[in-house]
């Protein structure tokens, strides 16, 4: 390294999640330099002040991260910690995702008040509880019957909400219940098979600016080949449909004995229609099958299913 700096300021979101994975990132680093004095700035995140619209009628891309994107070009902060999941595909001039870590549990899981209920084996009209649209529309693609219940807030506030209501269940990420140590909460795991996670589900994200070479150098110990390897290809697919982080896309690529699997789904979110597609690819043409995986779903109907959902979102802003 160049020069090391003597300092450094993580700038992090203020939910529990986010705290967590901003101190996991800075434990790791007090590890590699016991020497540097590491500090974690909160900022508060238009995502986080908002917390009764839906996600996709107050921005959807870049609703947790715009302000810390700001905090970091404005060097206020020297790096960022997101869920990858959060990060619009296109990153603000002048920043790059320095470092991808080890990816957490990629599923998403069901919990409900009965420690035996299964998600797609409810009663005729469950009501599940989800902020997501991806989730929303692969639920009702399978059971068309069940009530969609849209909640926000943090982790631990959902699964009180849950609690305290009459809800059949509700949907989270598996790694943020994890990374919360909240694993009893989870009454069963949702297979990769049933419903696909969002694109960078389960990764971290670290944030840093472009031209700052010793804060690149000094993340680099962090940063896992395969994680980035998958993350980046299932956004690939999301930037190439022109989608956001709202859009109904779920997709997983994972190693495949020699190759890799890309799967990938996308859907009307209220369930009308579904199209998923699996392409066994290598790891030299990931890139170019996440393209073709992409067109595919636009020249057979996924244009129309975007441009539904933009014109959803913008006639319900303006009511």
């Amino acid at each position: 390294m160049n020069s090391s700096p003597k300092s450094l300021i993580i700038g992090s979101r203020g939910s529990d999640l986010a705290l967590w994975q901003s101190n996991f990132i800075k434990q790791k680093l007090e590890v590699l330099y016991p020497d540097m004095d590491i500090t974690i700035k909160i900022i508060k995140t238009t995502g986080d002040k908002i917390l009764d619209s839906p996600l996709s009628l107050i921005g959807g891309k870049g609703v947790f991260t715009i302000e810390l994107e700001r905090a970091l070009l404005e060097n206020q902060i020297d790096i960022a910690v997101h869920s990858l999941k959060d990060l619009p595909t296109e990153l603000d001039k002048g920043l790059i995702i320095a470092a991808i870590p080890e990816r957490a549990d990629v599923r998403d899981a069901f919990l409900s008040n009965d420690p035996n209920a299964k998600l797609f084996e409810l009663p005729k009209g469950a009501k599940i509880a989800t902020g997501s649209l991806r989730r929303k529309a692969q639920i009702l693609a399978q059971r068309a019957d069940y009530e969609i219940i849209d909640i926000r807030g943090n982790v631990p506030t959902r699964i009180r909400k849950l609690r305290e209501s009459n809800w059949d269940g509700m949907l989270l990420a598996a790694a943020g219940i994890e990374r919360l140590g909240l694993l009893a909460d989870i009454t069963h795991y949702i297979s990769t098979d049933d419903m696909l996670p969002a694109p960078g589900q389960g990764a971290l994200a670290i944030e840093a600016r472009e031209d700052d070479s010793n804060i690149s150098e000094l993340l680099y110990p962090l940063e896992d080949p395969a994680s980035r390897l998958s993350s980046s290809t299932e956004r690939k697919i999301l930037h190439a449909l022109g989608g956001g982080c709202q859009l109904p896309l779920g997709t997983f690529v994972r190693k495949d004995h020699s190759d890799y699997l890309i799967d990938a789904c996308i859907a009307y979110p209220n369930g009308d229609r579904m199209m998923r597609m699996q392409v066994s690819s290598t790891e030299t043409e990931l890139m170019q099958n996440a393209k073709a995986v992409a067109d595919k779903f636009l020249a057979e109907g996924g244009k129309e299913m975007i441009t539904h959902l933009t014109d959803a979102e913008e006639s319900e802003k303006t009511h």
